[in-house]
């Protein structure tokens, strides 16, 4: 496969998205396993969701 006169170019830009797709990826891994961390230990804590409550049909806290 040629690339032409811009090879290195093409090259490098192909490397620079994967790099930032990599990082994003790693960063999105690491901040959902920070944010379970912090949800075990307010649960821990004996907070729980509000999604997890106790709700009528209605929506409404009984």
């Amino acid at each position: 496969m040629d690339l032409g006169p811009h090879w290195a170019f093409i090259v490098w830009a192909y490397g620079l998205a994967a790099a930032v797709i990599a990082t994003l990826v790693a960063w999105v891994v690491l901040d959902h396993k920070a944010q379970l961390k912090t949800l075990a230990e307010l649960e821990a804590q004996g907070l729980r969701r509000r999604s997890r409550r106790n709700t009528n049909r209605d929506g409404q806290t009984p």
